[in-house]
């Protein structure tokens, strides 16, 4: 992959982390623990279930970037298709987080913190050495084996996939606290 082509993956990352990370002043912390439904998450669950899966995307990253394993193994076809579009399908997903009862968030900071961590940890992984030579793959639970720019990729499109759900959990949740019928 050439370079400018991760620098891509990895401003993307940024913008789309950062969206997360500014969002979370429109909130207090009892909105953000406010369930829009009965059995769905609240949008603190869904930043705390951002902040896990993209810490283990990024452990996936280091580990791919130390290694030349597994170089010649493949992603999944619906991966591929995935990747060509740059998107998650439109469509509420099921997968190993689904069902899961996820814990509240403590405090807005946690959440904060928990994120600007992440990006922190990403750029400082991507200027130490250069991903786009990097080899290296490590296997996704369902979609098979990836590298590190993909795991990249991977991350950013699966906070974007859930700017959807934010969005739905926004109109519920601003919907409510208007005092609109």
């Amino acid at each position: 992959m050439e370079p400018n082509k991760a620098h891509i993956i990895l401003d993307r990352f940024n913008e789309t982390i950062e969206k997360w990370i500014g969002a979370l002043d429109n909130y207090t912390l009892e909105m953000l623990c406010q369930q829009p439904l009965t059995g769905s998450w609240s949008l603190g669950q869904v930043y705390i279930h951002i902040i896990e899966d993209t810490t283990w995307f990024v452990e996936q990253v280091r580990i791919c970037l130390l290694t030349d394993a597994n170089s010649e193994k493949e992603m999944h076809e619906h991966a591929k298709a995935m990747f060509r579009i740059n998107e998650f399908p439109d469509m509420q997903l099921t997968g190993p987080s689904t069902g899961v009862s996820m814990r509240q968030p403590e405090t807005r900071e946690e959440l904060q913190e928990g994120l600007t961590s992440i990006k922190d940890k990403v750029n400082q992984l991507y200027f130490a050495s250069d991903p786009s030579v990097s080899t290296g793959k490590t296997q996704h639970p369902g979609f098979q084996f990836f590298n590190a720019l993909e795991w990249l990729q991977f991350a950013e499109m699966h906070m974007r996939h859930h700017l959807r759900q934010k969005k739905r959990i926004d109109d519920k949740l601003f919907f409510d606290q208007g005092g609109k019928s």
